[in-house]
């Protein structure tokens, strides 16, 4: 001991004894000296990475919850796709059982249908639904010549729920609760791009922009798509966040399977997953032995099962639990976690207080005072989310807009709303096309097929001319010059010409005698109103000519008609839908006044009226309809009787077997869910009752009497229209089989 003490420099020694007694007396009364291993500043900063891997990616939000479960702090996120989805909501403050609740509301119809609900279409827009058109819409443009969007849906629906799901706003992604990135593809170089700023919805939108599904973003001049073409796993953007550990979570995107390749769809699909796997397997290349990998067994839940996103949450939760000794490494003491999941509580929301302006960006055909008039946000008022994402798919389903955003600004001391409603590419004229059929198994089919042209923003107040050709059980050429009054489109003029053959069948009881035709030619012109969103009133003059072709007795004579009536119509339709409605009610009414003074050969008046009323319980919804039509003050003429029958106009019947001056109608429809379909809307099964009255037959033969109906059928809303398969049976006995594509109702 002696030696030891002989051999130590007196210097250092005495360097040392002061050195501990000043930091004792520099030391308060009451303080204690912390254990290394548990100050925040010497702990490793950890940084989550998520990768993309679409309906896959919900997982992340189970790995998040056993993250919280043992207390691993996260000190920043970089996400691709549907990993930039769950990394800026969860960066943005949320909590797991925030983020949970959220999953639960999302749905293939959530996130990916664009077409905002029908109750907020213009009522010209409405009217289409009732045509035979059906999607994809070709332009005839003059932006480019492009004819079709660039993908399958522009996300603007998403965009909507996107903002609901993280903070709102232009900002830095370092001011965030916890620091972001997000990761997307550079469509022109090919090279990804890193988000380190930007407005939260438009950013996590660019980086899950899948190809051909989703059209790209613009963002600062560059064209977006999903970042899981050049960098899925972003383990490298985690690391320049200056990260010491990285926790990766790899939901992967899974091959298909040789017999699943069938189609070009399928081989598409494939080869994004090929090139998504090579950047994977490149990025976990870089993983260091004191990272953590978790993998998710999700074995072959499909990346597009968005309707069933909650069912991937407890595979995470398991994956993360078999790295739990790695985590548990990572844990922080109860009370350190404490505060630290409390510094995250402050959740960023958008600035609601008023806008002093609302500024449309730049366009070049559509009038930016028409696409204010349609917003119910105004300058001066508090902003109200739900109204304002509103507003943006109001001004979306105009149909003039490949896409709509928006953005707060701070402009020398003022609050802008800047609206950037991009016009289609493909625009601004269209074409479309249709199909209608009705089959009734014994020999008797009606098939029409239709195109429509489509031209729009003729002049500054939006002039619309519309064309309609038509082929089959009726020919019809229409042309229509829509020109508005006003810049909010409230009052109209509209000018029009047709050409119109139909043919009808003639009954004598249930034998049909044969089929004859009408031909009108006739122009006219209308003036209406509409009324908000849902409503549309007309008034008008209409002349022209009738030939009828057969002569059957005192029936109906072959004749020559002279035309000129004044007409009168009002449609009010606040329907959510007009194949399998869920809610809402339509009315349709309508007058037309045969008269001298327009050089008409006769004087009558004829009236119609059509209603339905739609009310769900559950899943089971009930749809009512009334039809009622006939003459005031006096008979109708052979040649302009009331036509009715088929499927769903008296079922059973067949296809305008009914003929008479007047009709009594009504219809109790049945319908129900089945089964949901990515391709369609789903499959459908129900019932009608129906019970009709034709007064004064044409034929003498024919009943007057109140007759009943029922049908039974299963149907789907398909990329052509609504298809039914069904049954209809009478009262008199009559019963038929029914292919019908198109609106029986």
């Amino acid at each position: 001991m002696k030696a030891g003490l002989k051999n130590i420099n007196p210097v250092i020694t005495f360097s040392v004894l002061s050195a501990i007694l000043l930091s004792v007396f520099a030391l308060p009364a009451n303080a204690e000296v912390q254990p290394a291993g548990n100050t925040a500043k010497k702990r490793p900063k950890v940084c989550l990475v998520l990768s993309g891997g679409g309906a896959r990616g919900a997982a992340h939000v189970g790995v998040l919850k056993v993250l919280e479960e043992y207390r691993v702090p996260i000190d920043c996120i970089a996400g691709t796709s549907m990993g930039s989805l769950v990394g800026a909501a969860y960066a943005s403050g949320n909590s797991v059982s925030e983020m949970e609740a959220l999953l639960e509301g999302l749905n293939t119809n959530s996130l990916f249908r664009d077409k905002p609900p029908r109750e907020e279409l213009q009522i010209r827009r409405k009217q289409e639904d009732r045509s035979l058109l059906f999607s994809p819409e070709l332009g005839v443009g003059s932006f480019g010549g492009d004819m079709l969007p660039k993908g399958l849906v522009t996300g603007v629906q998403l965009e909507s729920v996107l903002r609901k799901i993280s903070a709102s706003g232009y900002r830095d992604f370092d001011e965030l609760p916890i620091p972001f990135r997000a990761v997307a593809t550079d469509l022109v170089t090919g090279k990804a791009v890193v988000f380190d700023k930007g407005e939260l919805a438009n950013v996590m939108r660019s980086s899950m922009s899948v190809p051909v599904a989703i059209s790209p973003v613009e963002v600062g001049g560059q064209l977006l798509v999903d970042g899981m073409l050049v960098n899925n796993l972003p383990i490298d953007v985690g690391r320049a966040m200056g990260a010491d550990v990285i926790i990766a979570v790899n939901v992967g995107t899974p091959l298909l399977k040789r017999e699943e390749l069938g189609s070009m769809l399928g081989i598409a699909g494939q080869m994004l997953s090929i090139l998504t796997e090579q950047n994977v397997q490149a990025a976990l290349a870089t993983l260091k032995p004191t990272d953590i990998l978790i993998t998710p067994d999700l074995g072959n839940f499909a990346t597009s099962d968005f309707d069933n996103l909650s069912k991937t949450l407890p595979i995470g939760q398991a994956a993360a639990r078999k790295v739990a000794d790695q985590l548990s490494k990572l844990s922080l003491p109860p009370e350190q976690y404490a505060a630290y999941r409390k510094n995250l509580k402050s959740l960023l929301t958008q600035d609601l207080s008023p806008v002093d302006e609302i500024r449309f960006e730049k366009m070049q055909n559509v009038n930016p005072e028409y696409a204010s008039s349609l917003m119910h946000t105004k300058p001066g008022k508090e902003i109200n989310q739900v109204e304002l994402d509103a507003d943006m798919r109001r001004i979306y389903g105009t149909g003039d807009f490949e896409h709509v955003k928006y953005r707060i600004e701070n402009e020398s001391g003022q609050r802008v709303l800047a609206v950037d409603a991009a016009e289609k590419n493909w625009g601004p004229n269209y074409f479309r096309f249709g199909v209608g059929i009705e089959h009734d198994f014994a020999g008797d089919t009606a098939a029409t097929v239709q195109a429509r042209y489509r031209r729009t923003w003729i002049n500054s107040l939006g002039a619309e001319w519309l064309t309609d050709v038509q082929f089959g059980s009726t020919d019809r050429i229409m042309s229509e010059f829509y020109q508005p009054l006003n810049a909010e489109h409230k009052y109209f003029v509209a000018p029009k010409i047709e050409l119109k053959r139909t043919n009808y069948n003639l009954y004598d009881g249930d034998h049909k005698l044969r089929s004859y035709d009408i031909e009108k030619y006739r122009v006219g012109v209308d003036f209406g109103r509409d009324i908000y969103e849902y409503g549309q009133a007309r008034v008008g003059v209409v002349v022209g000519t009738w030939d009828q072709s057969i002569d059957i007795g005192p029936y109906i004579p072959s004749e020559h008609i002279t035309e000129g009536a004044f007409i009168a119509s009002l449609l009010l339709d606040k329907l959510d839908s007009v194949a399998f409605p869920q809610a809402g009610w339509a009315l349709n009414a309508g007058l037309y006044n045969s008269n001298s003074a327009l050089g008409a050969d006769e004087n009558y008046t004829k009236w119609d009226v059509r209603g339905n009323y739609v009310k769900t319980f559950g899943k089971h919804s009930f749809n009512i309809g009334l039809v009622a039509n006939g003459s005031l003050g006096g008979s109708l003429p052979a040649y302009d009787q009331n036509v009715w029958g088929g499927f769903m106009r008296q079922s059973g019947y067949g296809n305008g077997q009914m003929l008479g001056e007047s009709l009594a109608f009504g219809r109790l429809m049945y319908y129900k869910k089945l089964a949901d379909y990515q391709m369609f809307d789903g499959l459908y099964g129900g019932f009608s009752l129906e019970v009709g009255k034709m007064n004064h037959p044409i034929m003498p033969n024919n009943s007057s009497d109140v007759v009943t109906s029922a049908s039974a059928f299963i149907a789907t809303d398909s990329p052509i229209g609504p298809v039914y398969l069904g049954y209809g049976h009478a009262s008199n006995g009559n019963g038929s089989f029914y292919l019908f594509v198109g609106y029986p109702y």
